[in-house]
């Protein structure tokens, strides 16, 4: 299959490319780099990408690029691109939010519309889109009440989606992500900046009082997901959860990696921040039936793969002689 990827160069789109090239596909990967953070983690996750002879790279921003082009001859779009971000969506930022991830969502269905090959519209969406609810698990059939302006511009891309599927036919499926980690996680999401304080020697700062809990899921169990979602019958249109197995507090994440490490250091608990939701724990059902899906990475065994990738990142001389020792014992 010839493959469209957008956000190529982040965290959850360079594994996804991985696994397609893995598996003999053709990716074309877009990436606008937005400056959200450094681009050069960004260009670290692109290197194995760019091995392959049959992968391309197109640079640009997709509110601009002329998108018929790039869906000539694809037959499977996993929308990956997007501004991230619960905490920093509110105020002026919020355009940001309103240009990466509903217009530029209009924009990639409209040129589905036109294009002929396409059998599969895979768009990354979120968890945010529950909000604060009191009915746990959280099931697709529950109605959405976003706590965030990312989540509502979550939710209006999955409503653009449906509306595209609806009218046109685009075949659309639209998949929820509950809180993803591993290896090449965005510096701004906690495991990372849990790790690098460990390996630093600083404080680890957890909002409220960290027993805040979420189904956490490894990336290859999303990337797992998106794969069937591409393939399955009979589920264009639907809008699926994708976490985890278990829902576990913050601290307790600490805990953990202090654990895995060998290393503790203290914690420091400040105030809530406007937008976070107290407890999500997804319902799979759906997921399970109709896509087969079903997560298989610990929660235990992902965090160690990501503290190795968090260790290999950060240049060598910030580590002491203990960080040191305890990256050759992981090894």
């Amino acid at each position: 299959m010839r493959c469209l990827v957008t956000g190529v160069a982040g965290f959850i789109g360079s594994h996804l490319a991985e696994r397609l090239l893995r598996d003999g596909h053709e990716v074309c990967g877009v990436d606008g780099f937005i400056d959200y953070y450094p681009r050069w983690i960004k260009e670290r996750n692109l290197a194995y990408l760019r091995r392959w002879q049959r992968f391309t790279f197109v640079e640009g921003d997709l509110l601009n690029l002329d998108l018929l082009p790039l869906f000539e001859d694809v037959t499977w779009i996993f929308h990956q691109a997007g501004q991230a971000g619960v905490r920093v969506s509110w105020g002026k930022d919020f355009v940001r939010y309103v240009d990466c991830n509903v217009l530029v969502t209009q924009r990639m269905l409209d040129a589905a519309v036109h294009s002929k090959h396409i059998q599969r519209f895979i768009n990354a969406s979120s968890s945010s889109v529950y909000g604060n609810s009191v009915v746990m698990p959280l099931a697709e059939s529950l109605v959405p009440h976003p706590l965030s302006p990312y989540g509502v511009t979550k939710l209006a891309a999955e409503h653009l989606c449906n509306l595209y599927f609806s009218n046109f036919g685009v075949p659309t499926v639209s998949l929820r992500y509950f809180t993803v980690y591993g290896p090449r996680q965005r510096p701004d999401m906690a495991f990372h900046r849990f790790c690098k304080a460990l390996i630093e020697h600083q404080s680890i700062h957890l909002y409220g009082d960290g027993q805040q809990t979420r189904s956490f899921t490894f990336v290859s169990d999303i990337v797992e997901a998106n794969m069937l979602a591409a393939t399955a019958e009979k589920i264009v249109g639907e809008t699926f959860n994708v976490a985890g197995g278990a829902s576990v507090s913050l601290y307790e994440v600490v805990r953990l990696l202090q654990g895995i490490s060998g290393i503790t250091t203290p914690i420091t608990f400040e105030n809530e921040q406007h937008g976070d939701v107290r407890h999500i724990f997804a319902s799979m059902g759906l997921a399970k039936r109709l896509l087969g899906y079903q997560p298989t990475v610990s929660l235990e065994d992902g965090l160690e793969q990501e503290f190795r990738d968090i260790v290999a990142l950060y240049p060598r001389e910030k580590l002491s002689i203990a960080e040191s020792q305890q990256q050759i014992v992981l090894s």
